[in-house]
């Protein structure tokens, strides 16, 4: 029997568009969003799945079928079933650290099969980059014809870089930037990333503080609209609702909600001036794989985290 491909995709939506399409072969679909919690190196474990069934229900009130989170990994265990792995996910933050998520997972099953990748984002002629859920069915199969096949050296790096997220020192990602491989936008999502922690003069990430300016430009009738703006201009970070309006709630400090509209409060237009550090009046204190995003601050003037007091020992 001839072998199949097995196409790993970045959500549902994509899976069922694919069979629309009549995409030929296997599927799994990946349903985590690893850019927030807690991570271990090693994902197909009984403490991975703990931490994140806790984190994900305490954060997000999201329940996992751990049935359906196990069986979906089962379609890993004798990859060599498969023709080819091929792994659709796009330019963001949020796919890319599940992408390098499960090219560490193969590499933990032993996979030897070819991996290949196919990666929305820049269009030719067009302004804005997109998702794949966004292209047409030619642009679709134009990028599936186009998939990069992954090399080892491509492999060793995602490894690298799953590796140094789920463990402590984050800065060790700052060579991975500059660092030549088949992904293109891993570059630009590793330093969205460093700019989630608070800035070391607002104590703000850069999203939070773009949030802020959104208010500080537009007429921003309520927090739903504000909500569509922050999707649509959050650049490399690729964050849904849920993610976004537990920001923009966390924020509210910064918001005053007068007459049907949203406005900067005095706190707010400070924020924004730099005259102090809000990071622990917005308590936001998210796990990013194995570290707590209070424990650092991103310093622009050195380009990387440095330790705040609470992480001084």
């Amino acid at each position: 029997m001839k072998k199949k491909p097995l196409h790993i995709t970045n959500g549902s939506s994509l899976t069922s568009y694919l069979n629309e399409l009549d995409f030929k072969g296997h599927f799994l679909t990946w349903h985590e969003m690893l850019c927030e919690g807690p991570t271990e190196v090693k994902i197909n474990t009984d403490s991975y799945l703990s931490k994140r069934k806790q984190f994900l229900n305490e954060y997000y009130d999201i329940e996992i079928d751990e049935y359906e989170f196990k069986n979906e990994l089962h379609k890993l265990d004798n990859t060599d079933q498969y023709s080819e792995i091929i792994l659709w996910f796009e330019y963001d933050l949020f796919c890319h650290i599940n992408l390098v998520a499960v090219i560490s997972l193969l590499i933990q099953k032993k996979n030897a099969v070819p991996i290949s990748l196919v990666c929305s984002g820049r269009i030719a002629g067009e302004d804005n980059l997109k998702g794949l859920g966004e292209l047409s069915a030619e642009q679709i199969d134009q990028h599936f014809k186009e998939r990069i096949l992954l090399t080892a050296e491509d492999i060793e790096i995602a490894k690298d870089v799953w590796n140094v997220y789920c463990g402590q020192d984050h800065n060790l990602l700052k060579p991975f930037i500059t660092k030549k491989s088949s992904f293109q936008y891993l570059g630009c999502c590793l330093k969205a990333h460093l700019k989630r922690f608070p800035d070391s003069k607002s104590g703000l990430s850069t999203l939070e503080f773009n949030i802020l300016s959104l208010l500080n430009t537009y007429e921003i009738k309520s927090r739903h609209h504000l909500l569509g703006y922050a999707l649509n201009y959050q650049g490399y970070y690729g964050f849904g609702d849920m993610q976004l309006s537990r920001m923009i709630d966390n924020l509210s400090i910064f918001i005053t909600e007068d007459n049907a509209r949203l406005i900067l409060n005095r706190k707010g237009h400070e924020v924004l001036l730099y005259h102090r550090n809000y990071a622990l009046d917005v308590n936001d204190n998210m796990t990013f794989g194995k570290i707590d995003r209070l424990d650092f601050q991103f310093n622009k003037q050195e380009n990387k985290l440095i330790k705040t007091v609470l992480n001084a020992y």
